[in-house]
């Protein structure tokens, strides 16, 4: 039986982007009544977020954009930074608490303390560029941990597994030059943010350690299930990672309001213990997930419930 710890902090609920905004404060509090509902929460360590250092932050974003952050962060109201993105009074603070919850994650794996780690964070991360902010996201919170991984603890493989409906094209090209990181994603396309493509295998020493897996609108549990086992098992197999990373969005889910495919719980459970299998051949058992999109709040809370269940069972 797997050994899942679970970060949460209430700042998390302090980024608001505002009315009708989809990613709302709300995800949170679905994912946390489910889990408190079901007792789940209860067979889960609790892990403390801190706020995340500069010093790592600036790994994966320049320290110019750092500063703007720092900068533009209101008092009061919202700033908008792009068309889909604002921060309010609560937002920076939230945003290097969710960064340093990976951290802390990280830490708490790397001890032994847990096997896995469910990050229960917002804002979510992977669209967050270098140098700016976009598609809901502030700081690259998957990128940031998975090199932090490497910087502190002298891992030398990280798998990164991005099934979010939307590509992570932060993350992607944080790592598209480095062998030392492997991205698997998956995700409807063409689609926001329209990378992605298949042909994008990475740059340089990075060709090859790049893997996109475009998937067509209302493909469901089965073709998500092949794709992770034709595509990602072998690409896993032939790195050997020693650490996984899993940008968990769970905005592929059948009834998601933002995306048009076909995921369901039992899905989500079913790719988490494909991604358990990797991480017990080759990782210790070592599983870092963040949570990414996902905006049908009852949706949201059972997928994210039946992935935290197969890790628990892993």
């Amino acid at each position: 039986m797997g050994n899942t710890g679970l970060v949460y902090h209430p700042a998390y609920l302090e980024h608001d982007m505002g009315p009708g905004h989809p990613e709302s404060p709300n995800r949170l509090r679905a994912i946390m009544q489910q889990l408190e509902q079901s007792g789940t929460i209860a067979r889960m360590p609790k892990i403390e977020a801190r706020k995340a250092e500069d010093e790592w932050i600036t790994q994966i974003h320049s320290p110019s954009y750092v500063r703007s952050l720092n900068r533009h962060a209101p008092t009061s109201g919202r700033v908008s930074l792009d068309a889909d993105t604002s921060m309010s009074p609560g937002s920076l603070s939230a945003a290097y608490l969710a960064a340093g919850g990976a951290l802390a994650a990280a830490d708490a794996i790397m001890a032994r303390q847990v096997d896995h780690v469910f990050c229960a964070v917002r804002p979510p991360g992977h669209h967050a560029e270098a140098e700016r902010a976009m598609g809901f996201c502030l700081l690259n919170n998957v990128a940031i941990a998975a090199r932090y991984v490497q910087k502190k603890y002298g891992v030398t493989r990280v798998l990164i597994v991005d099934w979010d409906v939307h590509h992570g094209n932060g993350t992607q090209h944080s790592f598209e030059n480095d062998p030392s990181v492997l991205f698997f994603s998956t995700h409807q396309y063409p689609h926001y943010p329209g990378t992605g493509r298949g042909t994008e295998r990475g740059k340089g020493a990075g060709v090859g350690f790049t893997v996109n897996v475009p998937m067509e609108a209302g493909e469901g549990d089965e073709a998500y299930r092949e794709v992770f086992l034709k595509s990602l098992v072998p690409a896993a197999e032939a790195f050997k990672p020693e650490f996984i990373i899993i940008s968990a969005g769970f905005d592929a889910h059948r009834d998601d309001p933002l995306a048009s495919m076909g995921l369901t719980e039992a899905g989500y459970a079913h790719l988490t213990k494909i991604v358990a299998g990797v991480a017990k051949r080759h990782a210790k058992d070592r599983i870092l997930s963040s949570l990414e999109g996902g905006y049908n709040l009852k949706a949201l809370a059972a997928s994210v419930e039946a992935h935290i269940k197969a890790l628990l069972d892993a």
